[in-house]
């Protein structure tokens, strides 16, 4: 039988207080692994959580900004206390202060989405592969975007940034696989999430959208979850550096 099983593994899951990060986590809880959950705010993370311990599961909660490093080394410094190993990494965490012209952009817009959105995850790889090397090896998926294949409408600097995404994944699937560690990338497609919601309430601008997707809708956060069960477990054991597109069609 193919083994999505993640019992005994220690997966840590940013941006893991709602939507797609909170659908990943419980999904990965549910198949057996621990779940450390990581967020901006405590009381958001706890929340989640609770709700996988009621549930059956294993899950602790850890604040932490994705854009600043002193904090990502103050997670793992406490991971590795902790814990002693990493199994799994899923880099949701995601920002994009701004939906416009990338003519208006400022150096602050895209200085923070740079940050959390690129220097976030690459720092969180560096430290997670280092702790999976340890451990004899692992698996890395980073959340990304079709806007990170084809542009989104007024979404250009965060689309650059996903694309980014895109190219850290094949770079570093490329020298981690010496060590056993896969790396991959979901790329989703419109979903129901806060972060979405501008373009979700403007009907004008979904009637769009919808039109371009062969299935005529947006996503729920739980559609992003079976693919990255997938992409996380044994049963993707030669996978990696691979792009995984949820977007109901639209790039077909």
């Amino acid at each position: 039988m193919i083994d999505f099983s993640l019992k005994d593994k220690t997966a840590l899951i940013t941006g893991a207080s709602r939507g797609i990060g909170e659908a990943i986590a419980i999904t990965l809880a549910d198949y057996g692994a621990y779940c450390i959950l990581v967020s901006r705010k405590t009381d958001a993370i706890e929340t989640v959580a609770e709700k996988i311990r009621k549930n059956g599961g294993k899950a602790d909660g850890i604040a932490c900004h994705m854009g600043h490093l002193d904090q990502i080394d103050a997670l793992f410094k406490q991971i590795n206390e902790r814990f002693g190993r990493l199994d799994i990494l899923v880099n949701n965490a995601a920002t994009n202060p701004h939906f416009g012209d990338m003519l208006s952009v400022d150096e602050g817009i895209w200085n923070k989405i740079h940050e959390v959105n690129l220097k976030g995850p690459f720092f969180m790889i560096q430290h997670a592969a280092r702790l999976m090397i340890r451990s004899g090896g692992g698996s890395i998926l980073n959340v990304s975007s079709v806007n990170g294949v084809r542009p989104g409408f007024m979404q250009g600097v965060y689309s650059i940034s996903k694309a980014g995404l895109i190219s850290m994944t094949k770079a570093f699937a490329k020298e981690l696989g010496q060590h056993n560690i896969r790396v991959n990338a979901l790329l989703p497609g419109l979903t129901d999430t806060q972060f979405a919601q501008a373009l979700i309430e403007n009907k004008a601008l979904y009637d769009i959208y919808a039109g371009q997707v062969p299935l005529g809708r947006h996503a729920a956060p739980h559609e992003m979850a079976g693919a990255t069960l997938y992409l996380l477990s044994d049963a993707a054991s030669f996978t990696t550096g691979t792009c995984l597109i949820c977007d109901g069609g639209m790039l077909a």
